[in-house]
């Protein structure tokens, strides 16, 4: 889940306004401040071609990991594609929050939604929670739920509910009305990326003998939601605790049908499209798939996965990209709510279109790590999306689950966020169990396995900082 994703415990109800068009990125070029470009190379992208996830299974995304973005400056980077660093990096999952009360008194004056869409003050929130700490990354101030509003879904934070959705989508029909054409509005997110990337890019000092001399980068990483759990918010009005809503329009499509759907190169080819183009309020509109002609007809439930599925990998593929230009050497992925199915639901529903966005990511030259929560019986079946990077909860033990994927992808994690609270010598001890597992193995990640609560002590954060930097 995004950093700010659950602030909604004590927040006070803002409703966010579309505002204007955001204007073009300064100092937007095609090829991006971090990763390297190549105009001739094929459009699926220089190393990775975007196929099914059972093509993929077993094939590193990286063809030449050293040329990444980031890959020789950053050891943050070089972890996530399981390159040798001189020590484990480290960073938290929520990072920048209520916690701190840095970010508290930028809260006094500004909403969740406010710090979001104003790309100094997320600019801000991501730096200070980053030098403070002495974390090895810094990942944007951003929520998870921002592209709901560009695609025609408007919605707010409710105080002690979280986030609701004006008018939750139930039918094809309004799958169908959702806008896939405005995901500029989106760019205050990269401005605040280019300002965080522009402060970090100096080198930091050499920490010690056995650091790179020439110093460390702080990596950039951007986010998106994963398909399943913006789709689960889309369907359901905000957080659920059964997801009936969501599994219903799931199960109203065949197995076969949603894979096949979900692996249309474009999501205005599927031939789902064809029909009405409506708003979300029934009334016409054009923009949602203008070269269609306008009708009557009604799409059946049966088409509605496989249309939500096409339109959120087309904004979120471009949100991702607005994320790398701007600078983000990593795009993380987050899959919140995918605990919640079976491995054979997730296996028909979720693995395809999911495979098809992190693969579109990683076209754009970047490393990809894919987060649940309360997936360990999806691991194996999540190693397919072919994700460098898997962030691993608190409930499975690191080197098991490491071990089961076959040591094929980077991991991330996963002290139980709730340690944080324990008296020093405990949480020590819980740290060097974490390191222990990974063994010193190269593509590890120290992280929590979920995101820093409110009120976790400050001073609990740095020790694990400080434990961390002390191993070499």
């Amino acid at each position: 889940m995004s950093e700010s994703q659950n602030e909604f415990l004590n927040q006070a109800s803002v409703v966010p306004g579309t505002g204007g068009q955001a204007e073009p990125l300064a100092g937007f070029i095609p090829d991006g401040p971090n990763r390297v470009g190549n105009s001739g190379a094929d459009p699926e992208g220089p190393n990775r071609a975007v196929t099914t996830a059972a093509q993929t299974a077993d094939l590193p995304v990286v063809n030449n990991p050293t040329t990444a973005a980031g890959a020789n400056g950053s050891r943050f980077v070089r972890a996530c594609l399981r390159l040798p660093v001189d020590r484990t990096p480290v960073w938290f999952l929520r990072q920048a929050g209520r916690y701190m009360p840095e970010y508290m008194a930028v809260r006094k004056h500004h909403s969740l939604l406010d710090i979001c869409r104003t790309p100094e003050i997320a600019a801000e929130v991501t730096i200070t929670a980053a030098e403070r700490l002495g974390v090895d990354a810094a990942i944007i101030f951003a929520d998870l739920l921002l592209p709901l509003t560009p695609m025609g879904l408007d919605f707010e934070f409710v105080a002690n509910e979280g986030p609701q959705i004006h008018t939750p989508l139930r039918t094809a029909d309004q799958a169908r009305a959702l806008r896939t054409d405005r995901t500029e509005d989106l760019l205050y997110v990269s401005r605040a990326i280019e300002k965080v990337a522009a402060h970090f890019a100096a080198p930091r000092p050499a920490e010690g003998p056995n650091s790179d001399p020439a110093g460390d980068t702080l990596g950039i990483i951007g986010f998106c939601g994963a398909p399943f759990t913006l789709a689960s918010y889309m369907i359901e009005g905000g957080s659920s605790r059964n997801y009936i809503e969501t599994k219903k329009m799931m199960y109203a499509s065949t197995a076969s049908h949603a894979s096949t759907a979900c692996h249309s190169e474009r999501s205005e080819e599927s031939p789902h499209f064809a029909g009405s183009a409506t708003d979300l309020l029934g009334k016409p509109d054009l923009s949602a798939s203008p070269h269609l002609p306008l009708t009557t007809n009604h799409l059946p439930l049966s088409d509605a996965w496989s249309i939500l599925m096409d339109k959120l990998i087309t904004v979120l593929t471009e949100y991702a990209a607005q994320q790398v230009e701007a600078g983000a050497d990593v795009i993380q992925v987050f899959d919140s709510w995918v605990g919640a199915l079976s491995p054979s639901d997730y296996r028909d529903y979720a693995l395809a279109p999911t495979t098809r966005l992190i693969r579109s990511i990683q076209t754009l030259g970047v490393p990809v790590i894919y987060f649940g929560v309360e997936t360990s019986t999806l691991l194996p079946l999540m190693r397919h999306t072919g994700a460098d990077v898997l962030g691993l909860d608190w409930r499975t033990p690191l080197d098991r689950a490491w071990r089961e994927l076959d040591y094929s992808a980077a991991v991330q994690g996963n002290l139980d966020p709730i340690t944080l609270f324990a008296p020093p010598q405990v949480l020590e001890a819980r740290v060097a169990e974490v390191l222990a597992a990974a063994n010193g193995r190269p593509g590890h990640i120290f992280n929590l396995g979920h995101g820093i609560v409110p009120t976790t002590p400050v001073d609990a954060v740095l020790q694990v900082v400080r434990q961390i930097k002390s191993i070499v």
